[in-house]
């Protein structure tokens, strides 16, 4: 049985989200503040953290970050937001979060959230069964193990990040719209194509020698992304 941590300081919040996952099928573990969910997922590793940015005293922010460190396979967060400001967003997504759900929300909608981001991490159908392995510029993708590295050099990617840059390889060449990598990548018919931007910026960030003048992913005005190997250009 997959495990999941809920971080909420609100107890109706977290228990009516609790309620749901484990109808869903899954065991749950609740902490109230960042301090509690860290001693949590120190002593047991859950397969996803559903966390609240607005927490007392440590915020979601700082949680997801230390959770982050060191992790050579991050645990994957979804994050909760009381706000629908872009800026909460982009933040969630900057530090690592592999998805965000805005409050008020459906807890319907965020049982099936989890399951996306569990399903894609454990290897869902088509394109995300674990396949042969990608290798362009130094970088290597073994989708079976779930493993990137740079030039013999581990690159701790989350999810998204892994299954983007995995879409984007087994396409060189191809320039994709962010609508396009919504749908094949998170599985969305619809949603804020800001998620794409970020995840395309932290992926320069760990792939490209100079993330400011990027060689491998390449933005495409007025479309999307391509994915371009310089020793085969």
């Amino acid at each position: 049985m997959q495990s999941i941590l809920v971080v909420d300081d609100d107890p109706t919040v977290a228990e009516v989200v609790t309620g749901y996952l484990e109808r869903a099928g899954f065991a749950v573990d609740r902490a109230a503040d960042g301090p509690q969910a860290l001693r949590l997922a120190a002593g047991r590793r859950p397969d996803l953290v559903v966390l609240d940015l607005m927490l007392p005293g440590m915020d979601g922010l700082e949680v997801c970050r230390r959770l982050r460190a060191g992790e050579q396979a991050p645990v994957p967060v979804i994050m909760l937001t009381a706000r629908g400001d872009e800026d909460d967003r982009i933040l969630g997504l900057e530090v690592g979060a592999d998805d965000y759900v805005t409050k008020p929300f459906s807890p319907r909608e965020l049982v099936l959230r989890v399951e996306s981001v569990l399903r894609r991490g454990g290897g869902g159908d088509g394109e995300r069964r674990a396949g042969p392995e990608l290798a362009a510029a130094g970088v290597v993708l073994d989708p079976g193990a779930r493993r990137a590295t740079k030039d013999g050099r581990e690159l701790a990617l989350t999810l998204r990040e892994f299954d983007l840059l995995a879409h984007l390889m087994r396409h060189p060449g191809k320039a994709i719209g962010r609508e396009r990598l919504m749908q094949d990548v998170w599985g969305w018919e619809f949603g804020d194509l800001s998620t794409v931007t970020v995840h395309v910026r932290r992926l320069r960030g760990k792939i490209e020698d100079d993330p400011g003048r990027p060689k491998l992913i390449q933005t495409v005005w007025g479309v999307g992304y391509r994915f371009d190997s310089p020793e085969e250009g």
